[in-house]
């Protein structure tokens, strides 16, 4: 069984920083993916930012330049630092992971429970 979980979150004021965690645990044999979606309410779970193979990273057009994604390999934990926060970065945010649990076997995704991050003076 795998579990992602969550830590980090809460309320900020606008152009405040937030720093988010998700370590990954249980039977991993390997992870192709990590990183980070969000929703608001009304609106679709969009990629907010994620490292995949080779270290590469990709960013929404909505946070590049303000966010920072960072992975730690040896803890199985993606870091998602937020700079700058404005009221439209208010969503849960979820954390995503691409994994495998055998060397042979197929990829799997799996999702984090969600952390509120809510930005508001």
């Amino acid at each position: 069984q795998v579990q992602l979980v969550e830590s980090g979150g809460g309320l900020v004021r606008p152009g405040g920083s937030l720093r988010v965690s998700c370590a990954a645990s249980g039977t991993i044999f390997s992870i192709d993916a990590m990183g980070w979606y969000r929703q608001a309410p009304g609106k679709q779970r969009e990629l907010v930012a994620n490292i995949v193979s080779g270290n590469r990273t990709n960013y929404a057009d909505s946070v590049r330049g303000r966010f920072g994604i960072s992975r730690d390999y040896a803890k199985n934990t993606v870091y998602l630092q937020m700079n700058s926060l404005k009221p439209e970065d208010t969503a849960v945010h979820y954390c995503n992971a691409l994994l495998k649990i055998r060397f042979s076997g197929p990829t799997y995704q799996y999702w984090g429970q969600g952390t509120q991050v809510t930005v508001s003076s």
